[in-house]
Order: structure tokens, then C-alpha cells, then sequence
């Protein structure tokens, strides 16, 4: 007999499964939703590589166009520089040429009012011995102009010369130079030059075996250090130069300068103190100069093309490091 206690268990009235509610969003096996999660994993890196594929394509082609434009304007660069060249030399070879043969035209036809009935051989002659003739009446009557005058283009065939020895093709030269270095012998060189024999002729009238050396010594430490320091200066001031960089090239090659000129001078001014007529002794300098000016205008353009060259460099540099970091 059961217990009357046992008969009163209460038991709940089971639901079956299908009773349940249904879910508020519908719930998706898990095998779909890793396949949905991994198609859409796929499709995005599908998308990125094609964006960066496409961007890849962009980029080429913009670099392509930079790059024609880059050659199309180097090419036109190299074609206004070759013309600019062509043209120089052009100006160069009839500067040259017209000079040539107006000096030559001067030379030979000095006695051109009396070559009635004369040969050419007679003509080839005379000219060398009135050419003479007529630069000592010019001495005699307006000294400096005459000893300006061939300064002036003793300087300014020095420089060319000068500019070819460092490697510059014959008409291919810098006129502005050449210009600079005519303008400083004839403004300065000639005029100077006069003054300083007849103070040098005062300062020593002795006539004793021991003036010569003297002269020279003088010459060579007094006088050069003056001379070459003015030519130098001038030309910084012509070539637009600040004082502070003529000054440091100044300082630095001074010393050189003037020690190279021991190695010329001392021999050519033994003839120049000793033998030749105090009027005639700029004539035989600026004979002597054709050589001594080569070396002073390379002194003295060297560093300064040597600056000029290392700015435009570090400017390129610059410039082509803020175009990487662009």
C-alpha cells in the first residue's frame, strides 16, 4: 500500500519540444556562418589586392608620364644648350678672327702711303722697322695710353690662352673672363706699370753693379705682392664676388702666387733692369707676360669656378633630396 504522503507529489505537466517559442532572430547552423565569415574574409582581401593592384597601375602610370615629361625636358635643355654652344663658339671664332685681322690689316699697311711702285717683298721689309718707329712716337706722345693699350691685349690674349691650356676647345672660351682680364691690364696694369719704373729708377739712381739685383729683389716682393693682389681683387669685384670670399681665395693662394713668380721673373727682369731703356721695358713685360698671366688668371679663376661648381652641386643635391621626400 502506497503512502498517502507519496500519492500527493505534485508533477509537472511536461511541454513537448515543438511548444517551445520560436527565437526572436533566426539562428543559423554553424557550418553556414564560417562559410558566410570566410566568403566575406575572401571577397575582402580579393577587393584590397585589387585596389592595390589597380593603385600599382596608377602609380606606374603616373611615373611613365613623369618620367616622358622628365626626357622631354632634358632633351630640350640639351638642344638649347647645344645651340647656345654652337652659338658661342660662332661669336668666339669672329671676335677672334676680326681682332686677327685688324691687327694684321694695321701692321702691314703702316707704310701704306708710300707703297706706290713697291714689291710686297718691300712692303714685308719695311713694316717690322716703321712699326717700331711709329710705336716710339706714340710713346713720346701719350705714354700711357700706348703701354694701356698693349696691356690691355697682352692681358686679354694671356687669359684665352690661359683657358685653353686647362682643356677648353680654341673657340670655346669665356668671354666674360677674357673680357675681365683685358679690362684689368689695360685699366690698371699699363697705367701702373708706367708709374712704377720711374719710381723704381728714382728710388734706385745708382749706376753700381749691386741696382740690378736690388731692382729685382724689389720688384719681386714689393711690387709683385701689390700687383698680384689688385689683379686678384679686381677680378673678384668684376666676377661680383662678395669681399669675405675674395678675401679667404686671396689669402689662400697668395703665397703660391707669389712664389711661382720667383720662378719666371728673377731670370726675365735681369734683362729687363739691365738692358732695356726704362720706356721700353712694359714692352718686353708684356712680352713676358703672355706666360705669367696664363698662370695668374688660372690662380685666379680656378677657385672661383671650383665654388661656383660645388654650390651648383649641393643645389641639385638639396634638390633632389626634397623631391625623394615629396
Amino acid at each position: 500500500m502506497v503512502p498517502s504522503s507519496l500519492s500527493t507529489v505534485y508533477i509537472p505537466n511536461l511541454i513537448p519540444f515543438t511548444q517551445f517559442p520560436k527565437p526572436r532572430f533566426p539562428i543559423s547552423p554553424l557550418s553556414s556562418q564560417i562559410r558566410k565569415r570566410g566568403h566575406i574574409i575572401i571577397t575582402s582581401v580579393k577587393e584590397s589586392h585589387r585596389v592595390t593592384k589597380d593603385d600599382k597601375i596608377k602609380e606606374s602610370g603616373e611615373n611613365q608620364l613623369e618620367a616622358g615629361e622628365l626626357f622631354s625636358s632634358s632633351k630640350k635643355e640639351t638642344e638649347v644648350a647645344t645651340a647656345d654652344r654652337v652659338t658661342g663658339r660662332a661669336i668666339n671664332a669672329i671676335m677672334v678672327l676680326s681682332f686677327g685681322t685688324f691687327a694684321v690689316t694695321k701692321l702691314l699697311t703702316i707704310d701704306h702711303d708710300y707703297w706706290h711702285g713697291w714689291t710686297f717683298y718691300e712692303i714685308l721689309r719695311y713694316a717690322p722697322e716703321h712699326n717700331w718707329i711709329a710705336y716710339e712716337e706714340a710713346l713720346k706722345t701719350n705714354p700711357v695710353l700706348a703701354k694701356m693699350a698693349i696691356s690691355g691685349v697682352v692681358y686679354s690674349i694671356g687669359d684665352w690662352i690661359a683657358q685653353c691650356y686647362e682643356g677648353k676647345p680654341l673657340f670655346e672660351f669665356d668671354r666674360a673672363r677674357l673680357f675681365r682680364s683685358g679690362l684689368a691690364g689695360f685699366a690698371l696694369h699699363g697705367s701702373l706699370s708706367h708709374y712704377y719704373y720711374q719710381f723704381c729708377e728714382a728710388l734706385f739712381p745708382f749706376k753700381e753693379w749691386w741696382v740690378v739685383p736690388a731692382k729685382v729683389a724689389f720688384d719681386q716682393t714689393v711690387w709683385a705682392a701689390i700687383w698680384n693682389s689688385i689683379y686678384f681683387v679686381v677680378l673678384g669685384l668684376l666676377r661680383f664676388e662678395s669681399v669675405t670670399n675674395i678675401y679667404g681665395e686671396l689669402k689662400s693662394t697668395f703665397w703660391p702666387m707669389l712664389t711661382a713668380g720667383w720662378k719666371l721673373w728673377p731670370f726675365a727682369h735681369l734683362i729687363t733692369y739691365g738692358v732695356i731703356p726704362v720706356e721700353q721695358r712694359l714692352l718686353w713685360v708684356d712680352c713676358v707676360e703672355l706666360i705669367w698671366v696664363t698662370i695668374l688668371s688660372t690662380y685666379s679663376n680656378e677657385k672661383s669656378e671650383a665654388r661656383i661648381s660645388e654650390a651648383v652641386s649641393e643645389t641639385k643635391s638639396s634638390t633632389s633630396s626634397q623631391d625623394s621626400k615629396e
